[in-house]
């Protein structure tokens, strides 16, 4: 252990690594976010969906009520065949509210608020401008990252404009084609590091997505899901904007992440023209071609995410298929658990330097129980991709005519999702009134004594 200043650096300037900025500085680490891209907030298409446990999170980070004024909350959910059959018509998902219309006034499952629905440019933007200004001085873009090396002392990055940064641990939070992921790979050569080698690729794809945002036609907060064999669409509808996810099997799994130009989309959208969104509209009446994205839908848990004083966080680590929206509500139960180690290593070594054998037992703890939890939550982020897609008959006979009951909705959310929510961590180190909260107590409260926000 060395006595000069703890620092981390941040790879990747996205949802997950502007979390991470925002949890290092409540914690009072310096650090400094290493971005890529000249601007993190460009309009990709994509919505992002946060749940209970994300919001109370957010709430910690002074962000609550800005998110709350650009979200919508969903509403109900509605299922289709590929014919325009309509066989679920549900307001189940509002059952994670405090208080419940008639006849649900007292059944004991709520947590507070519903779902709320994001464009995902418009929450990367609340999270970077709701840095204080000490922060943001350290959120740096147009760095790419080409070489990190990590030793018993500290850790240099290098980047592609010559740029270094030096510190005690990198925080790989650079999505699912993590560039430190590759680096650890690389680094693994080393037989000091062989033990943490992992495949390069990690992750399979059985699954291709075409997203697209655009103008709401409709009704907001609205969630809705077409299924047939192999294929399925979803949609969402927001403040603003709606969103359309176009889902297709592929022949046969692979780890290559090939490029789709503009006419593949156009032409994927395409073979969706006629396939119902809602009672209203189809894919030929909301697809918009300019804020069209398509990539295959890589899955899997990595099986060792630290490599001396590097550590993963996010889809760096594990991916989801982006159907049941976990993606991100992982990335961040990431962060909150890594950060509240760090934060409470740090303060015992009096703000000086960590070991990396400290650092390497921080990691281990992490991640073991990081992937305990995310058994359970990347099974039903699995699950609702083949369900919708009618992967076998299992898959069709629970997804068309059981899951949409609403009795077997009420047990999943009461028994199932209810009690696993409640799990869901707070930074432990920030304090305040907790004010998300429902019928459920939450496991890890947000206590109110201390720093207040």
């Amino acid at each position: 252990m060395s006595n000069k200043p703890f620092k981390v650096i941040v790879v990747g300037g996205g949802p997950a690594g502007l979390t991470a900025a925002h949890a290092l500085h409540l914690a009072n680490i310096d650090f400094v976010v290493l971005e890529r891209n000249d601007d993190v907030a460009v309009d990709v298409g994509a919505s992002l969906v946060l749940g209970p446990q994300s919001m109370r999170f957010m709430q910690q980070l002074g962000l609550l009520d800005k998110l709350l004024s650009i979200g919508q909350k969903l509403l109900n959910n509605k299922s289709f065949t590929r014919e325009g059959t309509k066989f679920n018509d549900s307001t189940s998902i509002q059952l994670m509210r405090e208080k419940q219309i008639e006849p649900l006034a007292d059944l004991p499952f709520s947590f507070g608020i519903e779902l709320i629905a994001f464009h995902r440019a418009e929450l990367v933007r609340v999270l970077l401008e709701g840095l204080p200004a000490s922060a943001r001085e350290k959120y740096r873009l147009s760095q790419k990252v080409i070489e990190i090396t990590t030793s018993e002392t500290g850790v240099t990055v290098t980047c592609a404009n010559g740029k270094t940064y030096s510190g005690s641990m990198v925080i790989g939070a650079d999505g699912v084609h993590s560039r430190t992921r590759k680096i650890m790979h690389n680094l693994s050569a080393d037989s000091k590091y062989a033990a943490s080698r992992n495949p390069e690729p990690p992750f399979s794809a059985n699954y291709k997505c075409l997203w697209s945002n655009f103008p709401r036609p409709c009704v907001a907060g609205q969630a809705s899901d077409t299924q047939s064999k192999d294929r399925s669409v979803m949609w969402l509808t927001g403040r603003e904007r709606g969103w359309i996810f176009l889902y297709e099997k592929l022949p046969e799994p692979t780890k290559e992440s090939p490029r789709y130009t503009k006419a593949d989309m156009d032409e994927f959208a395409a073979s969706f023209a006629d396939w119902p969104v809602n009672e209203d509209f189809t894919i030929k009446d909301v697809y918009n071609s300019s804020t069209a994205g398509m990539s295959v839908l890589e899955e899997g848990i990595l099986e060792h995410w630290s490599l001396g004083r590097i550590v993963l966080a996010g889809d760096a680590c594990h991916k989801f298929t982006p159907n049941a929206g976990l993606g991100f509500t992982n990335g961040i139960q990431d962060i909150a658990l890594l950060c509240n180690l760090l934060h409470d290593a740090v303060n015992m070594s009096k703000d000086t330097d960590l070991s990396e054998d400290s650092l390497q037992r921080i990691f281990l703890g992490y991640q073991t129980a990081r992937k305990e939890e995310l058994a359970f939550e990347w099974g039903v982020s699995s699950a609702t991709t083949r369900g919708q897609a009618w992967a076998n008959p299992i898959y069709w006979f629970l997804s068309r005519f059981l899951l949409p009951l609403y009795a077997i909705q009420w047990l999943m959310q009461t028994y199932l999702a209810g009690p696993k929510m409640a799990q869901s961590r707070v930074l432990n180190y920030v304090f305040g009134e907790d004010r998300i909260k429902g019928r459920i107590p939450w496991a890890h409260p947000i206590h109110t004594k201390g720093k207040e926000l």
